[in-house]
């Protein structure tokens, strides 16, 4: 496995075209591609990349990168595509579409604030408006994570207890565009890890059918739940995943949460991308002088981990949630699902954070100024916008 200084966009590329590559014994693979910032790399090496049973299509919009990941699914091959914020929501229709078809696609979600006005910098907006299509979500603090996590994106995606499409979201610029030390995967070591692709429903000359007809309401409750079902088994399965890629790439990537000295923390924080890695110093700098504080990396927003979360905090007493993103009304997302979990622990002081919208530096100093306002509260309030209230 080699080791190389890359980009973020770069090392998603090349992942994404070497699992495409791992189908060519398959019915191959293909990719739709349309360019936008800070996304535009990805497809550009995927592009470049020379399939032996592949096609990496340009089309003329997201909604249609998104069409020819349809296609090519129901037609057995193995898809993907990258997209971006206003992008990802031109994509939205045949995204809902690609999740109620069961279609293993594997789309890369670079984080940009949505516009107008325009803003090309990372906010999670953009993902997480898509909370509700029937789609696994991943979000990766690094470039390691980040190649780990396409990985086992597929292998979860694919599998015949889900076949379900998986989005891996990462920080726009602050990963996309900047360079770190990657062990890139192998092309042998992609295809021992990533079995031949399988769309069991896919669409076959010798067996015709007719996919998106009119069902009745009962139909459509009972597909539903079979999503729900599959969701509900995702964590199994991703375990599964894991131990496979250890035992082909010789490390182990982290699960749905990464946890950090929670078994005795009265305090902690939860976040998730690249802001963990700042966060991550502080906790080990404040736990050097005694304090009994903890973090968690949430790595799996869809579906939510709402018991693994449970387990993590049974200590606290005190927690709050980075987000950064914002649902007009609400509040933080993160922090919403977090709510929704802890709904039992009425012991519990659980704050939101608003943090770093639009592309806003998460420094040491934001986060000590949300640590210094939540051990002075003594109850819960609306969430905190830190760039205005702190």
């Amino acid at each position: 496995m080699p080791r190389v200084l890359v980009t973020g966009n770069y090392a998603a590329g090349r992942t994404l075209a070497m699992a495409g590559e791992a189908n060519r014994r398959g019915l191959g693979c293909a990719a739709g591609a349309y360019p936008i910032t800070p996304q535009t790399e990805i497809v550009e090496v995927l592009s470049a990349f020379d399939f032996t049973k592949g096609r990496v299509v340009p089309v003329e919009s997201e909604h249609s990168a998104m069409a020819v990941c349809i296609g090519a699914a129901l037609a057995g091959a193995r898809a993907f595509t990258a997209s971006s914020a206003n992008g990802l929501a031109y994509m939205t229709e045949n995204v809902f579409a690609a999740g109620y078809y069961r279609l293993p696609i594997v789309l890369i979600a670079v984080n940009r604030t949505l516009g107008p006005p325009w803003n090309i910098w990372v906010d999670q907006g953009d993902s997480l408006a898509l909370r509700d299509a029937a789609w696994i979500q991943f979000y990766t603090e690094s470039h390691q994570d980040l190649v780990d996590t396409i990985l086992l994106a597929f292998r979860v995606a694919e599998d015949r207890r889900i076949h379900l499409p998986v989005l891996v979201a990462m920080d726009g610029f602050v990963i996309s565009h900047t360079q770190m030390p990657v062990d890139l995967p192998t092309q042998d070591e992609v295809d021992r890890y990533l079995p031949l692709g399988n769309v069991p429903h896919r669409l076959r000359t010798d067996h015709p059918a007719t996919v998106g007809g009119l069902t009745w309401p009962r139909e459509t409750a009972h597909m539903r739940h079979e999503i729900q079902e599959a969701m509900d088994r995702v964590p199994a399965v991703l375990a599964e995943a894991i131990d496979a890629f250890e035992a082909v790439f010789g490390r182990r990537p982290g699960g749905p949460l990464v946890t950090l000295h929670t078994d005795d923390a009265d305090t902690i924080v939860i976040g998730c991308n690249t802001i963990v890695r700042t966060l991550r110093r502080i906790i080990e700098a404040r736990r050097g002088t005694g304090e009994r504080i903890g973090m968690i990396n949430c790595r799996m927003f869809r579906p939510f981990p709402r018991e693994a979360l449970r387990r993590a905090v049974a200590s606290a007493r005190r927690v709050a949630v980075l987000d950064r993103n914002h649902s007009p009304g609400s509040g933080g997302i993160f922090w919403q699902e977090v709510a929704a979990s802890l709904r039992g622990r009425s012991d519990l002081l659980l704050q939101n954070y608003v943090v770093g919208l639009g592309g806003g530096d998460v420094t040491p100093d934001v986060i000590d100024r949300v640590l210094a306002d939540l051990s002075g509260r003594t109850r819960e309030a609306e969430p905190v916008w830190e760039e205005v209230a702190l």
